[in-house]
């Protein structure tokens, strides 16, 4: 449990580490970042298989190359979207939203992969919703209401742009459902090494491309900031490293619980770095989307996909 709890520290120092090069003067566009992690990823990735003398390291098996094609663009949404989305979401909240994944993932296994889907799965998800309401807070529904507490925060932007952020979290869920259930396909035909490699190269490709064909200006970082980008590889490599050793030693059960512990340390770490506390509201449906996903994960109905979920596409 240490291991994973430890790995959730680290996941949250990425994410707070990408929230401040957001924050910079000459901001770092979130498909660099994406770009300079990715990058080193593979190459590490295609190292380790070489020495290791794992077959096919760049190619992967030929049964499942498309499936893992299919994984490497699904990720790159999935990634893409919660970089997008920190730029006028809290870290917290931003963390809360991907929290949705158990719960779609529920539902496109039950539609391409005939698993099994309850009805208290779908209540869970009804519920889910709720809470993301009251975390975004939309205008046409809440904006007719006066002194709702909202704790003390950096400006994050005009409701509209919250709005497009928790939009942008979006595509990261389904992004996340799309890698996760190519995950579930190809299941033991090819080493988990072939998918985060497929995952880091497609990510730097289609980065770059977006870059290009965009003509978004590369940002030669200060010294501050390259720190920064070092920092976000170098805690999303922990975290996915100390995440797979705990989940190689803890129940399935336990395991997951100890995942939850990201939102503590991002609401932690906000109020630390950058004096964010999150309202009334987010708190309430912080605790009905972490409840609802944390039934899914934990009531029998493919736990063990669950926890590899998150090792693969939440960090």
């Amino acid at each position: 449990m240490l291991f994973i709890i430890s790995a959730q520290l680290f996941s949250a120092c990425m994410y707070v580490s990408v929230k401040i090069l957001n924050s910079l003067e000459t901001p770092v566009h979130a498909l660099q970042v994406i770009i300079i992690r990715m990058a080193v990823t593979f190459m590490c990735c295609v190292i380790y298989m070489i020495i290791m003398r794992i077959p096919d390291p760049i190619t992967g098996p030929k049964d499942v190359r498309s499936l893992l094609i299919i994984r490497g663009i699904t990720g790159f949404f999935g990634l893409y979207g919660v970089y997008l989305s920190l730029q006028h979401l809290s870290v917290a909240d931003a963390t809360v939203l991907i929290f949705l994944t158990p719960l779609t993932t529920a539902v496109a296994g039950s539609i391409l992969l005939k698993e099994s889907y309850s009805t208290n799965q779908a209540v869970a998800g009804v519920c889910s919703l709720l809470g993301v309401v009251l975390v975004t807070r939309p205008p046409f529904l809440f904006g007719f209401i006066s002194g709702i507490p909202d704790g003390g925060h950096m400006p994050e932007g005009t409701p509209s742009e919250r709005l497009a952020a928790v939009g942008a979290c979006m595509m990261s869920v389904l992004g996340n459902t799309g890698a996760y259930t190519s995950i579930r396909a190809i299941g033991k035909r090819a080493h988990p090494m072939h998918v985060l490699t497929f995952f880091s190269l497609w990510c730097t490709i289609i980065s770059s491309l977006w870059m290009s064909v965009s003509n978004i200006p590369v940002v030669y970082p200060t010294p501050w900031g390259w720190t920064l980008l070092l920092m976000v590889g170098v805690f999303g490599f922990v975290t996915q490293t100390l995440l797979t050793m705990g989940l190689q030693r803890e129940t399935v059960s336990r395991g997951v619980t100890g995942m939850y512990t990201q939102v503590l340390f991002a609401v932690v770490l906000e109020r630390l770095i950058f004096g964010v506390m999150p309202s009334l509201l987010s708190i309430v449906g912080a605790a009905i989307i972490m409840s609802s996903a944390l039934y899914v994960v934990v009531s029998g109905h493919g736990a063990r996909c669950c926890c590899q979920t998150f090792v693969l596409i939440c960090i």
